[in-house]
Protein backbone atom coordinates (compact mmCIF):
# COMPACT_ATOMS: atom_id res chain seq x y z
CA UNK A 1 0.00 0.00 0.00
CA UNK A 2 1.21 3.50 -0.81
CA UNK A 3 0.73 6.40 1.62
CA UNK A 4 -1.74 8.07 -0.77
CA UNK A 5 -3.90 4.92 -0.65
CA UNK A 6 -3.95 5.04 3.15
CA UNK A 7 -5.06 8.67 3.01
CA UNK A 8 -7.91 7.70 0.65
CA UNK A 9 -8.90 4.83 2.96
CA UNK A 10 -9.00 7.19 5.95
CA UNK A 11 -11.09 9.71 4.00
CA UNK A 12 -13.48 6.94 2.89
CA UNK A 13 -13.97 5.81 6.51
CA UNK A 14 -14.43 9.43 7.67
CA UNK A 15 -17.07 9.91 4.97
CA UNK A 16 -18.78 6.56 5.64
CA UNK A 17 -18.99 7.21 9.40
CA UNK A 18 -20.02 10.85 8.99
CA UNK A 19 -17.19 11.98 11.27
CA UNK A 20 -15.89 15.56 11.41
CA UNK A 21 -12.24 16.45 11.70
CA UNK A 22 -13.08 17.97 15.08
CA UNK A 23 -14.44 14.62 16.31
CA UNK A 24 -11.44 12.72 14.93
CA UNK A 25 -8.98 15.15 16.55
CA UNK A 26 -10.77 14.89 19.90
CA UNK A 27 -10.62 11.08 19.72
CA UNK A 28 -6.93 10.98 18.79
CA UNK A 29 -5.84 14.05 20.81
CA UNK A 30 -2.25 14.64 21.85
CA UNK A 31 -1.28 17.48 19.53
CA UNK A 32 -2.59 20.35 17.42
CA UNK A 33 -5.51 19.53 15.10
CA UNK A 34 -3.36 20.88 12.23
CA UNK A 35 -0.80 18.15 12.92
CA UNK A 36 -3.36 15.36 13.43
CA UNK A 37 -5.29 16.21 10.25
CA UNK A 38 -2.01 16.80 8.39
CA UNK A 39 -0.82 13.33 9.43
CA UNK A 40 -4.07 11.66 8.37
CA UNK A 41 -3.76 13.44 5.02
CA UNK A 42 -0.18 12.17 4.64
CA UNK A 43 1.74 15.40 5.27
CA UNK A 44 2.89 14.85 8.87
CA UNK A 45 3.66 11.84 11.08
CA UNK A 46 1.90 10.72 14.24
CA UNK A 47 4.03 9.64 17.20
CA UNK A 48 3.49 5.96 18.05
CA UNK A 49 0.84 6.39 20.79
CA UNK A 50 -1.23 8.65 18.52
CA UNK A 51 -0.73 6.38 15.49
CA UNK A 52 -2.11 3.57 17.67
CA UNK A 53 -5.16 5.65 18.64
CA UNK A 54 -5.76 6.57 14.99
CA UNK A 55 -5.41 2.92 13.93
CA UNK A 56 -7.94 1.85 16.56
CA UNK A 57 -10.36 4.63 15.59
CA UNK A 58 -10.16 3.84 11.86
CA UNK A 59 -9.74 0.05 12.22
CA UNK A 60 -6.36 0.06 10.48
CA UNK A 61 -3.89 -2.80 10.24
CA UNK A 62 -0.52 -2.84 12.05
CA UNK A 63 1.26 -1.96 8.80
CA UNK A 64 -1.08 0.99 8.22
CA UNK A 65 -0.51 2.10 11.82
CA UNK A 66 3.25 2.05 11.21
CA UNK A 67 2.76 4.09 8.03
CA UNK A 68 1.13 6.83 10.14
CA UNK A 69 4.34 6.92 12.21
CA UNK A 70 6.68 7.24 9.21
CA UNK A 71 8.19 10.58 8.23
CA UNK A 72 6.30 11.57 5.05
CA UNK A 73 7.41 13.24 1.86
CA UNK A 74 5.89 16.59 2.81
CA UNK A 75 4.38 18.73 0.08
CA UNK A 76 4.02 15.80 -2.31
CA UNK A 77 0.81 15.93 -4.28
CA UNK A 78 0.35 19.72 -4.22
CA UNK A 79 1.03 21.27 -7.62
CA UNK A 80 2.84 24.60 -7.75
CA UNK A 81 1.28 26.99 -8.02
CA UNK A 82 -1.61 25.35 -6.16
CA UNK A 83 -4.81 24.92 -8.13
CA UNK A 84 -7.23 24.59 -5.21
CA UNK A 85 -8.69 28.10 -4.65
CA UNK A 86 -8.35 28.04 -0.85
CA UNK A 87 -4.76 26.79 -0.90
CA UNK A 88 -3.96 29.21 -3.73
CA UNK A 89 -5.03 32.14 -1.51
CA UNK A 90 -2.32 31.19 1.00
CA UNK A 91 0.16 31.03 -1.89
CA UNK A 92 -1.10 34.44 -3.02
CA UNK A 93 -0.65 35.83 0.52
CA UNK A 94 2.99 34.77 0.44
CA UNK A 95 3.59 36.09 -3.10
CA UNK A 96 2.03 39.48 -2.33
CA UNK A 97 3.01 39.94 1.32
CA UNK A 98 6.16 37.83 1.49
CA UNK A 99 8.61 40.63 0.63
CA UNK A 100 7.09 42.88 3.34
CA UNK A 101 7.07 40.03 5.90
CA UNK A 102 10.73 39.36 5.07
CA UNK A 103 11.72 43.03 5.41
CA UNK A 104 9.87 43.49 8.70
CA UNK A 105 11.15 40.25 10.26
CA UNK A 106 14.74 41.05 9.24
CA UNK A 107 14.46 44.60 10.60
CA UNK A 108 13.16 43.31 13.94
CA UNK A 109 15.26 40.13 14.36
CA UNK A 110 18.20 40.29 11.93
CA UNK A 111 19.44 38.01 9.15
CA UNK A 112 17.54 34.73 9.41
CA UNK A 113 14.28 32.91 8.92
CA UNK A 114 11.11 32.02 10.78
CA UNK A 115 11.03 28.30 11.45
CA UNK A 116 8.23 26.22 9.97
CA UNK A 117 9.39 23.31 12.15
CA UNK A 118 9.60 24.97 15.60
CA UNK A 119 6.22 26.46 14.89
CA UNK A 120 2.74 26.92 16.37
CA UNK A 121 -0.48 27.66 14.52
CA UNK A 122 -4.05 28.22 15.63
CA UNK A 123 -7.27 28.85 13.73
CA UNK A 124 -10.49 30.30 15.10
CA UNK A 125 -13.75 31.38 13.57
CA UNK A 126 -14.25 35.09 14.15
CA UNK A 127 -17.94 36.09 13.99
CA UNK A 128 -18.53 39.20 11.90
CA UNK A 129 -21.86 40.69 10.74
CA UNK A 130 -20.39 41.17 7.24
CA UNK A 131 -19.41 37.49 7.06
CA UNK A 132 -17.44 35.35 9.47
CA UNK A 133 -13.68 35.61 9.27
CA UNK A 134 -10.91 33.02 9.46
CA UNK A 135 -8.29 34.05 12.02
CA UNK A 136 -5.00 32.19 11.72
CA UNK A 137 -2.18 32.88 14.17
CA UNK A 138 1.30 31.60 13.31
CA UNK A 139 4.31 31.69 15.61
CA UNK A 140 7.68 30.38 14.49
CA UNK A 141 11.05 30.48 16.20
CA UNK A 142 13.53 32.93 14.69
CA UNK A 143 16.56 31.09 13.32
CA UNK A 144 19.50 33.38 12.53
CA UNK A 145 21.85 32.48 9.73
CA UNK A 146 25.23 31.22 10.93
CA UNK A 147 28.17 33.13 9.52
CA UNK A 148 30.67 30.26 9.21
CA UNK A 149 34.28 30.92 8.35
CA UNK A 150 33.97 34.30 10.04
CA UNK A 151 37.05 36.11 11.22
CA UNK A 152 37.57 37.49 14.71
CA UNK A 153 35.23 40.41 15.39
CA UNK A 154 32.62 39.17 12.91
CA UNK A 155 29.49 37.85 14.66
CA UNK A 156 28.77 34.12 14.58
CA UNK A 157 25.06 34.58 13.84
CA UNK A 158 22.80 37.00 12.03
CA UNK A 159 21.00 38.39 15.05
CA UNK A 160 19.99 42.05 14.78
CA UNK A 161 23.02 44.24 15.29
CA UNK A 162 22.77 47.21 17.66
Amino acid sequence: MKREQLTEKILDIKREKGWTWKYICEEIGGMSPFLVVGALLGQMKLVKPLAKKAAELFGLSEVEERMLNEVPMRGAGTPMPPTDPLIYRFYELVMVNGPAWKALIEEEFGDGIMSAIDFNMEMVREPNPKGDRVQITMSGKFLPYKYYGNEQGIPDYGFKES
